[in-house]
């Protein structure tokens, strides 16, 4: 499907910058708080109820999350990503694709997805104008998977999805592996081994102390640098640059041309100075950093339409200063409450 050009929205009054200089150009949207899984470090089971994030009532309808997507491209955001919870629980998600992908100036529609109902509706996706795909994929043996799910996934599920993605034009994929000490690094290698080749490109991220609920521990982490040290013991890597500045994966391809693979390492080498995301959680919260303790609600702006809705952002990016990573550990980074991974993707 070729691309059709269109002359981007009007900029807000001035496009903003935040205190420490970042522009705003990718927005992290949610669509519904409910999950179909229950992973320890995002949603885990014995604290969220089964029946979570159900209740439609609370979020955002179809034409809010438009005139909420417009006012965020007037202010320069470029890229829009749909997340969750599982975002396709969210009913009807093709058509809300269809509005946003016709939107002037949004040059790229990604969703991250944990991949469980990808078969079913990748097509239909892809017919509405979504242009790639991230699944989360903590483990290739099934039944480690089934455990990291909460006892609700099944891995085979999850590859008939990313299969269907690829035949569907939203390939390559994108494949996020959150890693633990003792949980599941030993998941590392087969996973490569399984994707290697694929066209795939699996990125390693650092077990991040976003929410409150996953009882993070430091000890859990596991550094990129040693992650790269045993994957390069087995198949030698080399550095590859970045697609563009404040990418937040460092890129590294095998050297025997196997493919390209990704660390996320916001613990042991944050990127907070090259952050321009924003993150709107499904009853329409603001939170200007994955770590935030509190959101802003965006729906009184959004009852006055898209240029208040616009002011709005403007004015509350501007006021930015967040950098939790840089600051982790530090008694200025101290805090009582971070949101939950669920309100907001990640």
């Amino acid at each position: 499907m070729s691309a059709v050009l269109r002359p981007p929205l009007p900029l807000a009054p001035a496009a903003p910058v935040d205190r420490l200089g970042r522009p705003l150009r990718d927005l992290r949207l949610s669509v519904i708080e409910a999950c179909n899984f229950r992973c320890g470090y995002c949603m885990p089971a014995d604290k969220v109820p089964d029946d979570y994030g159900f209740d439609a009532a609370s979020r955002l309808s179809f034409d809010q999350l438009e005139t909420l997507v417009r006012g965020f491209v007037r202010n320069g955001v470029n890229k829009l990503r749909l997340t969750g919870g599982e975002p396709l629980l969210r009913r009807d998600l093709p058509e809300l694709v269809r509005r946003l992908a016709r939107i002037p100036g949004l040059d790229d529609l990604a969703m991250t997805t944990n991949g469980s109902l990808l078969a079913r509706h990748a097509q239909a996706l892809r017919d509405a104008g979504l242009r790639r795909v991230t699944v989360s994929l903590d483990a290739i043996d099934p039944a480690s998977f089934r455990r990291l799910s909460g006892g609700r996934g099944e891995v085979a599920q999850v590859l008939v999805g990313i299969d269907a993605a690829v035949a569907a034009g939203l390939g390559p994929v994108k494949i996020n592996c959150v890693v633990q000490r003792g949980i599941n690094d030993d998941q590392v290698l087969p996973l490569l081994a399984h994707f290697r080749g694929s066209g795939h490109v699996l990125r390693f991220i650092e077990y991040m102390d976003v929410g409150t609920c996953n009882a993070w521990r430091r000890e859990r982490v596991v550094p990129s640098a040693e992650l790269h040290a045993r994957i390069a013991e087995r198949w030698p890597l080399r550095a590859l640059d970045p697609h563009y500045a404040g990418e937040v994966a460092a890129r590294h391809a095998f050297v025997d041309g196997g493919g390209e693979i990704g660390f996320v390492s916001s613990v042991s080498a944050p990127f907070c100075g090259d952050c321009h995301r924003a993150r709107v959680s499904a009853d329409g919260q603001l939170y200007t950093c994955l770590f935030a303790a509190a959101g802003t609600d965006l729906k009184p702006a959004l009852a006055g339409g898209e240029d208040a809705l616009a002011e709005r952002v403007q004015a509350l990016w501007s006021q930015r200063g967040d950098r939790y990573s840089e600051l982790r550990g530090d008694a200025r980074a101290a805090r009582g409450k971070h949101v939950e991974m669920f309100l907001i993707g990640g």
